[in-house]
């Protein structure tokens, strides 16, 4: 039987959160993309705990601009975010979606305003 989209998705994400570990030195960038916001997080793996985040939902600058665009501030957003919260390089984890679009966009954007990865 066929996988959905989704579940070859999460089928992608587990093959890539067996190599990817977040540390508290070197978190791990997550990103999660819906048909209409975004949302990136820091997480340290090794306590379980959040470090960081932003998305398009609770930035009200990111409202009524195309999605590439929310994606790029985001990106911003959690740069400015890591570097207050003391964290300078991070682990990309693109969560299972391909690497183009608005997952790149939120990722050069992090990595214009001072993030490593």
């Amino acid at each position: 039987m066929a996988l959905s989209k989704s579940e070859k998705r999460i089928r992608i994400k587990r093959r890539i959160r067996k190599t990817i570990k977040g540390t508290t030195s070197v978190p791990r960038l997550s990103v999660f993309r819906s048909n209409k916001e975004i949302y990136a997080q820091l997480i340290d793996d090794s306590t379980g705990k959040t470090l960081a985040s932003a998305s398009s939902l609770k930035e009200t600058e990111a409202h009524g601009i195309p999605k590439v665009d929310q994606a790029s501030y985001v990106g911003k957003k959690i740069a400015l975010a890591a570097i207050a919260a003391g964290v300078e390089s991070v682990v990309f984890d693109r969560n299972g979606y391909q690497y183009h679009g608005r997952v790149k966009a939120l990722a050069d954007a992090a990595r214009e305003n001072g993030l490593k990865f």
